[in-house]
């Protein structure tokens, strides 16, 4: 994760069953990083505070996930009927706040993540336009997760064969997307193949990437 980037505090640990955990470490899971956020879904709460994001330069308007998720009409009914909270306030959703279209408002990205798997069930970005949040990237074909690395949206899917169990995926693909004024457009694409080990795990085998 890039240091332009301003990850939401007040996470729990997020694992397997929602059980206790961390603030936001890479997990070798599907789901890139397992956190919830700690928050109780409003609408009158979609702009709770304002500051200066000193990593980016770019204001930060801090905003309730659940809420602005709820009210996209862009995300599907299925995500916000399983969009709830795993154990008592807490909601699987991850949040990160930077500079990824280059407006003077930092651009949220939220993925939001299963309770039972920590898979990522969708990923979205969200653009300042006046006093709202436009979405401007949404990704609902899991698992999924997205965040902002040196300005340039970056979103792992992990690849899985008909008979891979959850947690071997086949592979994985990695695709950069850039913001060209008006849209995100595909830049780069890592897809990696693993192949499995004695232990029942999986490791790499040699990446191929496709440039645009």
């Amino acid at each position: 994760m890039s240091a332009g980037t301003i990850v939401l505090v007040g996470t729990a640990v997020f694992a397997v069953g929602c059980a206790t955990g961390g603030t936001g470490l890479r997990d070798g899971g599907p789901a890139r990083i397992d956190t919830v956020a700690r928050t109780t879904p409003s609408g009158s709460s979609s702009e709770s505070s304002s500051a200066s994001s000193s990593a980016s330069g770019t204001a930060l308007k801090k905003v309730d996930p659940v809420a602005l998720v709820m009210a996209d009409p862009k995300v599907s009914s299925e995500v916000k009927r399983d969009l709830k909270p795993c154990t008592g306030k807490e909601y699987p959703v991850d949040v990160s706040y930077g500079r990824v279209t280059g407006g003077p408002v930092a651009d949220i990205v939220v993925n939001v993540l299963s309770c039972a798997d920590a898979l990522g069930r969708g990923s979205y970005v969200y653009r300042s336009d006046g006093g709202t949040y436009e979405n401007v990237f949404s990704d609902e074909q899991p698992p999924v997760y997205a965040e902002i690395d040196r300005g340039d949206l970056v979103v792992t899917k992990q690849v899985y064969g008909k008979s891979d169990a959850l947690a071997y995926p086949s592979g994985e693909d990695v695709i950069t997307y850039r913001w060209n004024g008006e849209k995100f457009t595909e830049q780069d694409r890592v897809h990696s193949e693993y192949s499995n080990v004695v232990d029942g795990g999986v490791q790499p085998a040699p990446a191929t990437s496709q440039k645009n």
